[in-house]
Parts: C-alpha cells; sequence; structure tokens
C-alpha cells in the first residue's frame, strides 16, 4: 500500500494540488525542518492563524499566529522538537497514515480545507503518541496559485469531543 497516495487525481487539479501543497509538501518541509520548502504556500502580508488550544469552545481559541512570522518560528520550533523525538516506526509514514484531508470546499479562487490528524505514532517504549485535532485552512487563488491565507488549528477531533 502506498502510503502517501494523492486521493485526488490529477484531472481533479485544484483539490490534488491543495493536498499536494497541505500533506505531502507540509509533512516534507516539517520533517526536514526546512520553512524554504513551505513559505511561498503563505499569503504573507494578510495571513493569520487561530490557535484553538484542542478546546471544543471556541470562545477559548485565540489569535495566536497573527502575522506569518509568528507561526513560522512556532512551526520551526514543532518541527525541531519533533526532530529530536525518538519514534518506534518511520515517522514520514507515520505522518501519511494518520492525516486526512479529503474534504475541500472550492468555490471560485476560494477554498475550505479540512485537515485531520487522528492515529497514534509508535514510540520506542512502546507506549503511542497519539494525535488528534483538526484545522480549518483558509486558501485563496492569487494569480493562478493556491495559496493559504489563513487558518483555525489545533481544534479537537472530532470538533465537540
Amino acid at each position: 500500500m502506498q502510503f502517501d497516495k494523492n486521493p485526488f487525481p490529477e484531472g481533479d487539479a485544484d483539490r490534488h494540488y491543495l493536498w499536494e501543497m497541505l500533506v505531502r509538501r507540509d509533512i516534507d518541509a516539517f520533517l526536514s525542518q526546512d520553512w524554504s520548502m513551505v513559505e511561498h504556500d503563505f499569503i504573507a502580508e494578510s495571513f493569520f492563524g487561530m490557535h484553538a488550544h484542542f478546546l471544543a469552545d471556541a470562545d477559548a481559541w485565540r489569535l495566536q499566529f497573527p502575522r506569518l512570522e509568528v507561526y513560522r518560528d512556532e512551526w520551526l520550533r514543532q518541527a525541531k522538537e519533533s526532530a529530536a523525538s525518538e519514534f518506534g516506526e518511520p515517522l514520514r509514514e507515520a505522518m501519511f497514515r494518520i492525516t486526512n484531508m479529503r474534504d475541500i470546499d472550492i468555490d471560485g479562487d476560494r477554498a475550505v480545507l479540512h485537515k485531520k490528524f487522528n492515529g497514534e505514532i509508535a514510540r520506542p517504549d512502546g507506549e503511542p503518541t497519539r494525535l488528534k485535532w483538526q484545522t480549518l485552512y483558509f486558501c485563496r487563488k492569487v494569480d493562478g496559485v493556491w495559496k493559504i491565507a489563513g487558518f483555525v488549528g489545533y481544534m479537537p477531533h472530532p470538533l465537540g469531543a
């Protein structure tokens, strides 16, 4: 079984591209701790991100990433932390296995993407690391290329749980 297969055929060009951007490229850049692989995927001048802190109460969600630079720094911190951790299985394969982004709503040059993390990654001691959250990405086509305008991330999955 090919663990990193894009579920959208190339004939569904928009969804295929969005999946490649926010699943494959994001995972590969994160594991490489290489922001340069994804930095051009954002609308830098107007980007912002909300952090839901894994809470179902939307009143507790915060504008934690008011600028792309703030998000970049947190993304790099998490990537470094992940790289310093030990896992009991190949991390890239595990990340693809637990990531689901099949719900992509497109209307013209706007899109909302539902990215879910739901699964376990084996640790060397046999205890699993459980990932169970979701992110809503808001994307826009700029000069014919999809870009990330913002997101609400770190929401519980399923919402309300």
